[in-house]
């Protein structure tokens, strides 16, 4: 059977992957099986997440019954269910429920009646909590079907614990990150000198680990130095694929899905208030604007550098009206030119302006010239991919370090 959890958590604690993590060993104490858990993180720009819209799966040998009255008693247990927001779905099939809902969930938005409809054309057990949102997720997550995947660690802390602060060597997760990267990932933003796998948010996580076996990220967890931990659940994800993103065209993008977009740099970049840079791109007619927030750090002068005739590819999501860059792909860069008065060939100086459309005089012998100067710029920039850093990274964003994207 697949055990589907998810919305059980809210932004002043729990985390729906902190219940599977502890069902899983419920299980386990009642002689099943569990052959695998799952992390599957869905559309990051739904509006009523809590925080990385994540649901989890179990693959369970046992009973099914017994299973689904363990799994509904821990989200009565555990569920923080006094936020509004805070609606937890289970479900428990022994039957396969198509990989279609998944797909929806992550790239587009599923309601609760279509959840529901594909419950009960599969005939399987399930439980909805107040407005019933969480069966959105737990469908996702029983329907998931992973092409890619990679592999995470949670290190969860002990109750007593649960909203105190951290205690996490910071230098042993950066001895951690130079010794297995690019097998692991975003454990530190070393760029910037910042700590990204330990949360800040008053939830059972300690730090978790990402890369792309569930061997790399135990041999990461083994050099972390931190407080005696609680419990620990490698879950394998589709975390780092790219499983949000589909192909777009300008002019076609719809608000809170994101894209692949190509386009033709049709203005020079413009750093606004905050050091926000934006970027309009066209095609055929119709233009979009990309954005490439503060977060993004150096990555914000990668798109400083584009000039009008580069051809990109924009990956990210489009909301209000922008695509929130994640990364970006450079397929040619344009020629850039430098304008410049004539030289003149007689007093080598450059001339000056003798008037709107009248050419260039030269003031010390009165040459004339209709025709500018113009040198090619050199640029710096090469074509090839360029990506945000870890620390303003989405969970689904494909790292570079898993090799270039093949679109």
């Amino acid at each position: 059977m697949l055990i589907g959890l998810d919305d059980t958590d809210s932004p002043l604690g729990m985390c729906t992957t902190y219940l599977g993590a502890v069902l899983a060993r419920r299980l386990i104490r009642e002689r099943m099986q569990v052959r695998e858990a799952r992390l599957v993180r869905l559309n990051p720009n739904v509006t009523w997440k809590t925080r990385g819209n994540a649901a989890v799966m179990l693959d369970v040998f046992g009973d099914p019954a017994r299973a689904f009255t363990l799994a509904c008693d821990l989200v009565e247990e555990l569920a923080d269910q006094s936020c509004d927001n805070t609606n937890p779905g289970v479900v428990v099939t022994e039957r396969t429920i198509g990989p279609a809902f998944y797909r929806k969930a992550v790239q587009d938005f599923c309601t609760v009646e279509e959840a529901v409809a594909a419950l009960e054309a599969a005939g399987v057990r399930y439980c909805g909590w107040k407005n019933r949102r969480g069966l959105i997720g737990a469908t996702a997550a029983v329907a998931s079907e992973l092409p890619d995947k990679t592999a995470e660690i949670l290190v969860y802390r002990e109750p007593a614990r649960f909203g105190t602060p951290r205690e996490v060597d910071r230098q042993s997760l950066f001895d951690a990150e130079a010794a297995t990267f690019p097998n692991t990932w975003d454990t530190v933003d070393e760029a910037n000198e910042i700590v990204v796998c330990v949360p800040h948010t008053p939830d059972p996580v300690l730090f978790g680990i990402r890369g792309k076996s569930p061997q790399w990220v135990m041999a990461a967890r083994q050099m972390v130095r931190s407080e005696p931990p609680g419990i620990e659940q490698i879950w394998v994800t589709n975390q780092g694929t790219d499983a949000h993103l589909i192909d777009g065209s300008i002019g076609g993008l719809r608000e809170g899905l994101s894209y692949r977009v190509c386009g033709t740099v049709a203005g020079c970049p413009k750093t606004g208030t905050g050091g926000h840079v934006s970027l309009v791109i066209g095609d055929d007619g119709n233009t979009a604007r990309c954005m490439a927030y503060e977060p993004t750090k150096q990555f914000r002068d990668v798109v400083r550098q584009l000039v009008p005739g580069d051809r990109i590819i924009a990956c990210g999501s489009y909301k209000k009206g922008s695509i929130n860059l994640e990364k970006i792909g450079i397929v040619s860069l344009a020629r850039e030119e430098c304008v410049r008065p004539p030289l003149c060939t007689a007093c080598n100086k450059r001339m000056t302006s003798d008037g709107k459309e009248k050419g260039w005089k030269c003031k010390k012998c009165g040459a004339r010239a209709d025709v500018p100067d113009r040198e090619e710029i050199c640029r710096t920039l090469e074509p090839g991919w360029y990506e945000v850093p870890p620390t303003a990274r989405r969970h689904l964003a494909r790292p570079l370090c898993r090799g270039l994207p093949d679109y």
